[in-house]
């Protein structure tokens, strides 16, 4: 079992639903100073049927629920009384014809003592519209079945997630456990990869461990591309055979009570790095180490970014892929985008691509189209980090048919790597006033990789 006693010991009490109510008001009160009166209404996640059948769909509760409550039950709700500062959850009443096919539910009182409100009602106890005529209700319209006398649809779903981006301890535990579960896969599959021939035996294997060490949930549908697909940044088939293939890139993580890991590693599937492959891979880690040793409180992402993709270029050049520019030249002209198309990382939380991060994809430069933060990074939030360098066909032969970029590309050099698919190493990094903590505690340096490979 993935286990650190500090961890263990914080998750012992109770999800911090009332502290978290009490962060988002102060976030309502940014836009709404004189707020002193009103209730955030919230509903969980509905039961759900797959269409023309009795199957339920899969159980994911909503986000905004969860950080107010804590509670994974599906068809419940809550209230937060914002002068009294109660919060009140309704579950569902005891259904004798339910029970027969899945067992009791929980009760109110036994819903009381595990979670963190005030109050625990049946969900026929009352009806959402006993909130006060003279009470503003703060909604998500989108995720909310009744409309109330006065409503405000507008400032809640922001509020939550400004609140989001700062982790409490509560918070940053779960995501830790998540991270110790994950490297146990990880590493499990690193053992593995010698004696499998298709990506989705080692899917198997990551998942088995997961669910073996108490995580029946993956934060995402895993990514497990061999040879070339490595290249593509969300592959999603995870069915080739591996023989033939250089390499295999692996992004995993498992989900913790509704918090994620993100977790990326690329090794070699037969122990041994080809020349091209470990060149490409020392100038990943190299970019990630100095990209990690620059995160701190107040640190800029969009620095960091460019500091990526300035170590990637130096590294490139080194190798021969560039040619005949300086960095700060062959950066200026967006060249190095056609190695590195997406961001740096994206803050992390109940979400993969955790909310918070103000991006913006109509951004006309491609450096930063793609980057899911932007701005300074505040303590306490967590973020990945993954830069990565790709050989993927389709991305660069525009810039090769573009003299713009072509002549900073040496074709000949290029077609070496091809079939190194791509890198990408893969963090998750708790920020400091200082610096940062990594969350992460998956090898990377190539002689801890190849031995876990090679036994």
């Amino acid at each position: 079992m993935a286990s650190d006693s500090t961890v263990d010991k914080i998750l012992t009490g109770k999800y911090p639903a009332k502290q978290h109510a009490e962060n988002v008001v102060r976030r309502l009160r940014e836009a709404c100073p004189d707020l002193t009166d009103g209730v955030i209404y919230l509903e969980s996640q509905k039961s759900r049927l797959y269409e023309n059948s009795d199957q339920e769909v899969p159980f994911r509760q909503r986000r905004y629920f969860y950080y107010l409550s804590g509670c994974d039950l599906v068809d419940s709700y809550l209230t937060y009384s914002i002068r009294d500062q109660k919060l009140t959850l309704f579950i569902p009443p005891i259904d004798p014809a339910s029970v027969l096919w899945s067992g009791l539910p929980l009760s109110t009182s036994e819903a009381l003592e595990k979670y963190d409100v005030d109050e625990v009602l049946p969900t026929t106890a009352t009806a959402p519209l006993t909130v006060s005529h003279s009470s503003l209700a703060f909604v998500i319209e989108s995720q909310t079945s009744h409309t109330f006398p006065l409503q405000n649809a507008e400032s809640l779903e922001p509020a939550i997630e400004r609140a989001r981006v700062i982790k409490d301890e509560y918070e940053i535990a779960l995501i830790k456990k998540a991270n110790l579960i994950s490297a146990l896969a990880h590493h499990a599959c690193l053992r593995a990869i010698k004696s499998v021939g298709n990506e989705r035996e080692i899917a198997a294997i990551f998942m088995k461990e997961c669910i073996a060490n108490g995580a029946p949930k993956q934060a995402y549908s895993g990514i497990f591309g061999s040879g070339r697909s490595a290249s593509i940044l969300h592959y999603v088939h995870n069915n080739q055979p591996l023989s033939g293939k250089l390499n295999l890139l692996l992004d995993a993580g498992a989900e913790c009570n509704n918090y994620a890991s993100d977790i990326t590693r690329t090794f070699p599937i037969c122990g041994q790095f080809t020349k091209e492959s470990r060149e490409v891979y020392d100038i990943v880690l190299d970019m990630q180490k100095q990209c990690l040793a620059a995160s701190k409180a107040g640190a800029v992402w969009d620095d960091v970014h460019i500091l990526a993709h300035k170590v990637a270029i130096q590294g490139l050049l080194k190798i021969g892929i560039l040619k005949d520019g300086s960095v700060d030249e062959i950066l200026a002209n967006r060249t190095s985008t056609a190695f590195l198309p997406h961001g740096l990382g994206h803050y992390l939380g109940m979400d993969t691509h955790d909310c918070g991060g103000d991006p913006n994809y109509e951004d006309p430069d491609p450096m930063f189209k793609y980057l899911r933060k932007r701005g300074p990074l505040p303590a306490s939030a967590v973020i990945t980090v993954e830069p990565g360098i790709y050989f993927c066909e389709f991305i660069i032969n525009p810039y090769l048919e573009d003299e713009k970029h072509a002549k900073y590309i040496d074709n000949d050099v290029l077609d070496k790597y091809w079939d190194v698919g791509g890198v990408r190493i893969e963090d998750n990094i708790l920020i400091t006033e200082g610096g940062c903590e990594n969350l992460t505690n998956v090898v990377k340096e190539v002689d801890d990789m190849l031995n876990l490979i090679n036994g």
